[in-house]
């Protein structure tokens, strides 16, 4: 059983609320129809019944997953509550109405208020949009000290990793993290990785180094990172710095890092910055044509997940399935 097959059990087995902002794309349409025709998770829809219903022709859709924010019955409960979540930052009563017409700030108020279990989008909009309202809104998870992103990359026909299945981070989200940050992208990846995977989480602290082959500012900050993990987790399985051939080539990791409990078995791949970690991503989609699940976002007190602008609604089927079943740890 795959990694998606194995998620979309999962999801069928606790039915939870997925909204979805971005009815205006025919991706999310085609996703929204099969992740209710296949019992994968409750749908909401945003938007405009009448477009919807004319985009959506030949899709099934009920009507009543379909929801129009200004005929929505508890707006002003939503506006009070925004309002009080937000006044010490300047946002008044009208101001929280305004912002409720923006359907990304509507549905993270749904998850808030528990009218909804989580939140997929992204498919139209850039991560920054996406993830500012989740943040002004839900917040930080507790014991979370910073909010990351990683993607659950699934290799066919590989030997590597838990069968080919692999959790990078950060890749989409925290461009330049100090030693501190990455210690703390690790920790948070690992527990997703074995939240999403049901696999025991093997980190490797990512570098151009392996045990000071080399030495810089650069591995000097995957190397105190490292350090920092382990002293957070000691429980963690977890080591660097390591070149990506030594984390997970059992030969190569022994040659290069012998006695590591890490070397030649991983299963998370920390990277040092956000360059690194998207141009691997993206170079293992296209040129190992692994399926790419993310960038889902960790830290946030309930599950909101973001997509890549150039998802395809099979992929958005997947974040719906993955976001449902952490939904179901919350």
């Amino acid at each position: 059983m795959t990694f998606l097959e194995r998620t979309i059990q999962r999801a069928k087995s606790n039915i939870k609320t997925i909204v979805l902002p971005e009815s205006e794309d025919i991706r999310t349409l085609k996703a929204a129809s099969t992740v209710l025709k296949e019992g994968i998770a409750d749908i909401i829809l945003l938007g405009n019944k009448e477009q919807i219903k004319k985009n959506s022709q030949g899709l099934y859709i009920p009507e009543d997953k379909i929801l129009e924010i200004n005929k929505f019955a508890k707006i002003d409960e939503y506006a009070n509550a925004l309002y009080q979540l937000r006044k010490e930052k300047g946002v008044t009563l009208e101001i929280a109405y305004k912002l409720l017409q923006n359907p990304l700030y509507f549905a993270v108020m749904m998850v808030k208020m528990s009218d909804a279990d989580g939140m997929v989008a992204g498919a139209v909009h850039a991560t920054s949009d996406t993830l500012r309202p989740a943040l002004q809104i839900l917040k930080t998870a507790k014991g979370t000290k910073i909010v990351s992103a990683f993607f659950i990359m699934c290799v066919p026909d590989c030997e590597y990793g838990a069968n080919g299945v692999f959790a990078y981070g950060d890749s989409g989200l925290v461009e330049n993290p100090d030693a501190d940050q990455l210690s703390e992208i690790a920790i948070s990846t690992a527990k997703s990785f074995k939240l999403l995977v049901e696999e025991e989480p093997v980190v490797a602290m990512l570098s151009y180094s392996t045990y000071g082959s080399a030495k810089s500012e650069l591995t000097e900050k995957v190397i105190q990172a490292a350090r920092l993990a382990k002293e957070k987790a000691p429980e963690l399985l977890l080591d660097g710095e390591l070149q990506v051939d030594a984390a997970i080539v059992k030969e190569i990791g022994q040659k290069k890092a012998p006695g590591s409990q890490v070397a030649g078995k991983a299963n998370v791949m920390i990277f040092p910055n956000l360059d690194s970690g998207n141009i691997s991503y993206k170079i293992t989609q296209r040129l190992a044509k692994a399926e790419a699940y993310g960038p889902l976002l960790q830290g946030i007190a309930k599950p909101v997940n973001d997509l890549s602008r150039g998802c395809s609604a099979e992929d958005i089927v997947g974040v719906i399935a993955i976001t449902a079943v952490q939904a179901q740890s919350v």
